[in-house]
């Protein structure tokens, strides 16, 4: 049987310590910094996408063998190979509902387990998984995400929208763009932005708009910009000029 180990004995052939040592000044990882701790072996994401390719069907169990592991490239890889379940999982001739719901609860296990732990993480994995799986359910569960005091849950609720959004429903990001306006982390302020961002782009620009005319004094200057950076130089510029309003404590 093809276990964890091979696909890190895999991973370990491609590293290389110079980009190891980028990746950790890249991802922060220093003392104090959002991901202090973690550990790169240096493969980029290309790399680790072909050898997840190599390695489909991975066991569950396997799988999370890979996320618990401390090496970012191995949780990555876990990630990919989750989404790819997902999507096997959801195929339109082949659709397995119940399938589709232990693979949407094994993420969030590793979700609240602390193994999607920084950015790149959320971004490769919330919407394909546990967006896909609450396209067509109640959607409770991000709230209680959104609520969260940890970082990357509350990342994971707004990246989750994106699939919402790819199936043109835009309700859900900008009902926890709203409640997350006071979120006090850059990194949060970059996930809502962007998400406004497309929903002006794939959904529908009126929304975007009217969010900004409630919204843009609160907003934080990152989350501004994300949102408005695709609107033509006037508009966005009038939205960049709008006076500041006080931002309350989260």
């Amino acid at each position: 049987m093809t276990t964890a180990r091979d696909v890190q004995e895999a991973l370990s052939a491609l590293a290389d310590p110079e980009d190891a040592a980028f990746l950790q000044r890249f991802f922060k990882t220093g003392p104090g910094q959002y991901g202090e701790g973690d550990v790169f072996i240096g493969v980029r994401v290309p790399q680790i996408r072909t050898v997840a390719q190599r390695f489909a069907g991975l066991p569950l169990t396997e799988v999370r063998v890979l996320l618990d592991s401390p090496v970012h490239e191995h949780r990555l890889a876990g990630l990919i190979l989750l989404n790819a379940a997902f999507a096997c999982a959801s195929s339109a001739r082949h659709r397995d509902d119940a399938e589709r719901e232990r693979l949407a609860a094994f993420y969030l296990e590793a979700v609240r387990a602390g193994r999607v732990n920084n950015w790149d993480l959320v971004d490769a994995s919330a919407e394909f998984v546990l967006g896909e799986y609450l396209v067509d359910r109640p959607r409770d569960l991000l709230d209680e995400l959104a609520a969260s005091p940890v970082l990357w849950e509350r990342r994971v609720a707004v990246l989750a929208t994106f699939a919402f959004i790819k199936h043109g429903d835009a309700s859900t990001t900008l009902e926890l763009a709203a409640r997350l306006l006071d979120d006090p982390e850059d990194l949060m302020h970059k996930a809502v932005g962007w998400m406004l961002r497309e929903t002006g782009k794939r959904v529908d620009r009126a929304l975007l708009l009217a969010f900004l005319d409630a919204h843009a004094a609160r907003m934080p200057r990152t989350m501004l910009s994300y949102a408005t950076e695709h609107l033509d130089a006037e508009t966005r510029a009038a939205y960049r000029a709008v006076p500041r309003e006080a931002r309350r404590r989260r």
